[in-house]
């Protein structure tokens, strides 16, 4: 199997910390997206950009046969320690690039997943040619991305993480155009798809911290690769200070919950489905 070898700066964002820390606080919105895709005992999955599983191991309970692939081999070895402990047979992590998926047969997968995932990846047009590669025809592609300039949590934190950090490199595309329909439309057309077979909803994703905001705030800033990047330009500056108050009042102001040990903040973001065709010859 020709895993990918090369370390990336994509990589090395997503190993600086432990995004495992924050998924945590996700899984019961990804066991209920999981229930909403139909996947049975009876689809091949693919979860791109995984993490440890928030997706991916809702969907092997289910029955299904399930790959998981991230950037981070530290969130792969997560995954599959979870795997091991809820006794999972039917699910594998291993480490990969969705840019380029060369370990993947063509039509493997009857459903290829990416929430928060793949949008990261560097190269989108690469990302959506491989997904419709790998998807059997009558298959599905579901991605959740998140939304430039939305008002909700996860959309601000990087807007204001961004502030802090240095200019992108040139030539960097912004995750973010992942959440922007007509972006979405453009690189999936380009991948052989017609823009008929993808389709757009708004849904929420909730987080759920046994913590104060404040508290959430220490954790995305000890695990979350963004935010620690934001916070080690910061302290270049001599402006932490100033991104901790930002962020701190971001999560209070957003935070739902009545309880002083726990925070509840709801984020919005685009969740996109796209139907291969029975009778296309894709690729």
């Amino acid at each position: 199997m020709n895993l990918m070898t090369a370390i990336n700066p994509n990589q090395v964002l997503w190993e600086k910390g432990d995004f495992t820390r924050i998924a945590e606080s996700m899984r019961g919105s990804g066991e209920a997206l999981v229930k909403q895709m139909g996947i049975t005992k009876d689809h091949y999955v693919l979860d791109l950009g995984c993490g440890d599983g928030t997706t991916a191991i809702p969907a092997a309970k289910l029955g299904a046969k399930v790959m998981g692939v991230d950037i981070a081999r530290n969130l792969v070895e997560a995954g599959n320690i979870r795997a091991r402990r809820e006794g999972l047979s039917n699910i594998k992590f291993q480490h990969g690039d969705a840019c380029n998926l060369d370990f993947i047969p063509d039509k493997s997968f009857d459903r290829v997943v990416s929430i928060f995932g793949a949008m990261f990846a560097p190269r989108p047009n690469d990302v959506a040619r491989e997904m419709v590669r790998v998807t059997r025809p009558g298959g599905q592609i579901v991605m959740g991305n998140w939304i430039p300039g939305d008002p909700t949590l996860v959309a601000q934190i990087l807007r204001i993480s961004s502030m802090y950090t240095p200019p992108p490199p040139e030539g960097f595309i912004s995750p973010m155009l992942w959440g922007v329909e007509e972006r979405v439309i453009e690189r999936f057309v380009q991948a052989g798809l017609s823009k008929e077979n993808i389709s757009f909803l708004r849904d929420t994703y909730m987080f759920d911290f046994p913590g104060s905001p404040a508290a959430f705030v220490h954790t995305f800033k000890q695990y979350y690769g963004p935010t620690m990047n934001a916070f080690d330009a910061a302290r270049k500056n001599d402006k932490a200070e100033d991104l901790q108050r930002e962020l701190e009042e971001l999560f209070k102001s957003q935070n739902t919950s009545s309880l002083s040990n726990r925070t509840t903040i709801s984020a919005t973001y685009v969740r996109v489905t796209i139907d291969i065709p029975l009778n296309k010859n894709l690729i």
